[in-house]
């Protein structure tokens, strides 16, 4: 009996295991053939068990999609669809369109990464440098001033006072920022993983807009994928929930599917339902009118994909300019706290 993989399986594995599978299928070989070649390849390497996985369920079950449901790590839409693609003998275009599609989550993936890790870093850094500032530094100017057998005045005590707090105050927000990050970082790793997008998106507007192109480009996506492959835009429509985390667009997919089952067209149906805006809606009616929808989503989702990875570039671009502001601005109000009441001192002894 196949075995549990007992870990999640990245976007860019995914992809690269339809794209073998792809390959196999376009080449004529057995695809029982082509997956214990793939396994015995894979010996010695991270997927090693992965691949046994498969090889064994598809032993045991006779289908690919029969192999892959009895390893819960697989994605459940790829699963799905692989079924779908088996039941039809689509399942080369199939296999090719996942691939498109998990290549595409693994960039989208990979740019989120990059965007929370250099300012995670930035923000330990600011957390360590203030620390040390207030920590140590100041006590040691302190010391220093005292030895000088110089007392200092009220506003020369005021000065390192405030410099102090202000030290404190940042380093205690920019502490519970970073730990609110690392902490819905471990979190999404989780069963608690939609709630905690949920959150994300009712308290930052840029993150609930990021999120709304990148449920929407799945959906083009996953509609170019069973459209090219020859399935009805209803049998996609029926599987899109399974990628899909905004309660929004699944709300207008739904609407779709039932405007389709009710008889209405499905440019009609997508307009309707305003899931893209109206220079997309018009792309669509031409590609339904030449019969061309699949080619359509495409682009859609291309261009959608751009724009989420161009989105989380400028929040990045805003995030880290903005740490490093803090960052010299703490230091040198930590300075200058210092620094004034040791020249009024000096001044005052000559």
């Amino acid at each position: 009996m196949a075995g549990k993989s007992n870990r999640t399986i990245e976007s860019s594995e995914v992809a690269s295991f339809c794209s073998q599978v792809a390959l196999i299928l376009e080449a004529g070989l057995p695809l029982y053939d082509g997956l214990e070649s793939m396994f015995g390849s894979a010996k010695g390497s991270a997927q090693e068990e992965l691949y046994r996985s498969v090889h064994e369920g598809m032993n045991e079950t006779g289908t690919l999609y029969g192999a892959l449901k009895k390893d819960d790590s697989w994605p459940t839409y790829m699963v799905e669809l692989v079924g779908i693609g088996e039941q039809t003998g689509q399942l080369e275009y199939v296999m090719k369109g996942l691939t498109d599609y998990y290549e595409r989550e693994s960039r989208i993936r990979s740019a989120v990464v990059h965007a929370v890790t250099y300012p995670l870093v930035l923000g330990v850094l600011l957390v360590v440098i203030v620390l040390t500032m207030v920590w140590k530094v100041l006590p040691v100017f302190q010391r220093v001033l005292n030895s000088m057998g110089m007392e200092m005045n009220g506003a020369g005590n005021t000065m390192i006072r405030l410099g102090s707090v202000i030290g404190w105050v940042v380093l205690v927000l920019v502490a519970v920022v970073v730990i609110a990050v690392i902490v819905c970082v471990i979190l999404m790793k989780g069963p608690a993983k939609e709630k905690v997008l949920g959150l994300l998106r009712k308290l930052f507007p840029s993150i609930r807009k990021l999120d709304k192109k990148l449920n929407t480009s799945r959906v083009a996506s996953v509609l170019s994928i069973m459209l090219s492959s020859g399935f009805p835009s209803v049998e996609a429509l029926r599987i899109l929930p399974a990628v899909l985390s905004n309660s929004e667009i699944l709300s207008k997919v739904s609407e779709i599917r039932n405007k389709l089952e009710a008889g209405e067209g499905f440019a009609d149906a997508i307009t309707d339902s305003k899931l893209f805006p109206g220079i997309d809606e018009r792309m669509i009616r031409v590609g339904t009118a030449t019969g061309r929808e699949d080619q359509v989503m495409r682009k859609i989702a291309d261009r959608y994909e751009e724009d989420v990875e161009d989105g989380i570039s400028r929040l990045v671009a805003v995030i880290e300019p903005t740490l490093i502001a803090m960052l010299a601005v703490v230091i040198g109000a930590i300075l200058l706290s210092v620094m004034f009441p040791m020249i009024g001192i000096l001044s005052n002894s000559f």
